[in-house]
């Protein structure tokens, strides 16, 4: 969009939607993007369901840079502090506060714990009544009720770059898709979730040494469009819920 453009919307009915990825390592199959094209996948998916609700939805630039200490030993991945990725997104929030745009929602594709805390913190330090921000609305994944809408893979923490984000991958972009080297990948069973709670801190110690857990083998492009409905689902009923926290799921009243 052209600034003009941009200024003739109507900042009461605009929903900013930022995506948020990592530049890391996913396997030897998916590049280091991976995260950034699921987040946009995830955002475009929720701007047609806020759209079909009657809000202008405005999708911002993806975040590419944030916290990656698990992948921080594998080339090109890039890694930024808590604090930088916190700051950054306030940031954000207040300049869009200051066109009257009052709402911003976090489509995010990055789980690594200090990631999460990073967005959380932000969240926590922009409550509703901070007039000069957006208010910031991120509907975390890893939590409920958001995650049991995800896939087996999903559930069982083995999922990075596994069939989860490579079915995803298939259906976007498999352009970008190492196919060869996906076919002859064994599955890693090894939860990175289990491990994350166990205190481990790197992909490796959690029993990744290729940067994948998982089974990239198995995914597919079907799997991976369902996928992207149900996070766009996700994204849509975050934001119905913050302005109508009592109003029944979308999906009940469908």
């Amino acid at each position: 969009m052209t600034w003009e453009e941009v200024a003739a919307l109507d900042p009461a009915r605009v929903v900013a939607i930022l995506p948020v990825g990592a530049t890391e390592a996913h396997g030897p199959h998916l590049p280091l993007c991976t995260d950034v094209v699921i987040a946009e996948a995830m955002a475009g998916a929720g701007a047609d369901r806020l759209a079909a609700r009657g809000f202008e939805p405005l999708v911002l630039p993806a975040l590419a840079y944030t916290p990656v200490p698990f992948a921080a030993a594998f080339a090109g991945s890039i890694g930024i502090s808590e604090a930088t990725l916190t700051q950054t997104v306030l940031e954000i929030a207040a300049s869009l506060g200051a066109r009257g745009i009052r709402t911003i929602v976090i489509a995010n594709a990055h789980l690594d714990p200090s990631h999460l805390r990073a967005l959380q913190a932000a969240v926590a330090a922009n409550p509703e009544s901070a007039e000069a921000r957006a208010t910031i609305v991120f509907p975390d994944i890893t939590r409920r009720p958001w995650g049991a809408r995800l896939t087996e893979e999903f559930r069982s923490g083995a999922c990075h770059a596994g069939q989860y984000e490579t079915s995803i991958m298939l259906a976007t972009r498999p352009d970008l898709v190492r196919d060869e080297a996906r076919a002859s990948l064994p599955p890693v069973t090894s939860s990175l979730s289990t491990a994350m709670r166990e205190g481990r801190m790197t992909f490796a110690d959690a029993g990744g040494p290729r940067a994948y857990f998982g089974a990239p083998a198995a995914a597919t492009a079907e799997e991976g469009r369902r996928t992207i409905d149900a996070l766009g689902a996700i994204l849509d009923e975050a934001h119905a819920q913050h302005i109508a926290p009592h109003a029944p799921p979308l999906a009940e009243e469908a």
